[in-house]
């Protein structure tokens, strides 16, 4: 059994539940958080994640990821990094699972829908609303509301980014109910798990993007960190073509990743001299962190990646009518409440702003095809991309480059676009 770190999170000595349990609830031989963890697996929610974009929007192709394999990816490096931290692998696992609950249909897209149709009443964001479902709109129970998580988890995953200075009326709520400590620093788990989250879009957007053709691998390779990956790629396998190595870039690139990120987070909890996950809040600065030149790699990634992946104008044009999907059917669901399900239309609070709050809980919950489908059958047709096609054969097809002879970058411009703040079932 593996021995944990004295700054671990420890189950045995957790703040608890919102709301006692009898022991009668423990079933079998778990702790506090692996019980969390299973309660986020076996929810809804989580299973809506399986329609719910990550990157392309209600792709036809069984290849590309989703909300939910991108939370599972996250979930294995997360626990990668913190077993080798001496860290909780289950409260981290707990934590990377349930990150992205709060999504709503379409990802970006549909969040800013629901920003600008609540901006009269306190507006949406999709942390909050992952606190919101776990806390509320989950109903498993017969005796309360919500998944009644531990103390860590929900703090966790209201801080994972960092203290939080502004908290939006979501979760401002949950901290009225079960304080979470927001102007501190979260657990090593909860920012490993966030750092995590980094490592697995950063990389498998850039996989997805060269299977979808909105990527060239000859684009890619202006990215130092990229080209450094693809030149270890090349030596390791010579005589292989480019197509077949594109994976394999992927993996080198997590790998120098996570390695940076255990050894940097070692330096730091070396140099703090914290001895306590409570020293760990009080810190004063995240433990969990990037060396300073792979932090400085990893945001040109992400400043390339906006420039010409997730503003790419394919992805502009279905963020756009993603975006009238959602308004639509907040318009018509506050014009008309009973065309909801009855679970959800006997529940509608007379008053504002529950009113309308409800009404964005509902269509937050929706998948995308769900989504979609009620827009057709409330509002009208629409159209969607409905899938892209599968073909590594673009991969350097904008250059005569082929093969593993990585091209200069001497003469290269970098992208200099700003970076862009990181955000992002059937409902019934």
């Amino acid at each position: 059994m593996m021995v944990r770190a004295s700054w671990a999170s420890d189950p045995a000595a957790t703040r608890g539940r919102l709301h006692g349990e009898a022991s009668g609830l423990e079933r079998g031989p778990r702790d506090a958080f692996q019980r969390d963890r299973d309660r986020i697996i076996h929810s809804i929610s989580f299973r809506r994640l399986r329609h719910k974009t990550q990157v392309f929007m209600a792709p036809d192709g069984d290849h590309f990821r989703v909300r939910l394999t991108h939370s599972l990816e996250v979930a294995q490096i997360g626990r990668t990094v913190a077993r080798t931290l001496g860290l909780n692998e289950d409260l981290t696992e707990a934590l990377c699972l349930a990150h992205d609950i709060g999504h709503p249909p379409f990802g970006h897209a549909g969040e800013d829908a629901l920003k600008a149709a609540l901006a009269g009443v306190g507006g949406f964001d999709h942390n909050g609303h992952t606190l919101r479902t776990l806390t509320a709109i989950e109903r498993p129970y017969p005796r309360w509301d919500g998944l009644n998580l531990s103390w860590e988890t929900l703090e966790g995953l209201a801080k994972h980014n960092g203290p939080v200075r502004h908290p939006g009326w979501a979760l401002q709520a949950a901290d009225a109910e079960f304080p979470l400590d927001l102007q501190s620093y979260a657990s090593l788990e909860a920012q490993v798990a966030a750092i995590a989250d980094d490592i697995a879009y950063d990389n498998h957007d850039i996989d997805d993007g060269l299977r979808a053709g909105l990527l060239t691998l000859d684009q890619l390779l202006a990215i130092p960190l990229v080209a450094r990956g693809w030149t270890a790629a090349c030596a390791r396998f010579p005589d292989v073509p480019a197509k077949r190595l594109a994976s394999e870039l992927i993996r080198a690139q997590i790998g120098a990743m996570v390695n940076d990120l255990v050894a940097e987070t070692q330096r730091r909890i070396e140099d703090s001299g914290v001895r306590s996950v409570e020293d760990v809040r009080g810190a004063g600065r995240a433990l969990a962190a990037f060396s300073d030149q792979m932090r400085e790699e990893e945001r040109d990634l992400k400043r390339f990646m906006y420039a010409n992946l997730y503003h790419h104008p394919r992805q502009l044009e279905a963020a756009a009518a993603a975006h009238a999907v959602v308004s639509g059917l907040y318009a018509a669901y506050s014009a008309d409440p009973a065309a909801m399900p009855d679970e959800w239309r006997e529940r509608l609070p007379a008053e504002e702003p529950d009113r309308s709050r409800h009404i964005a809980d509902f269509i937050a919950g929706m998948t995308d095809r769900f989504a979609v489908a009620r827009y057709r059958d409330l509002v009208g047709p629409i159209d969607l991309p409905e899938g892209f096609k599968l073909n590594f054969d673009h991969l350097c097809s904008s250059s005569p480059f082929r093969g593993c002879a990585a091209p200069s970058l001497s003469h290269r411009e970098r992208e200099k676009t700003p970076k862009a703040a990181k955000g992002e079932g059937d409902q019934g």
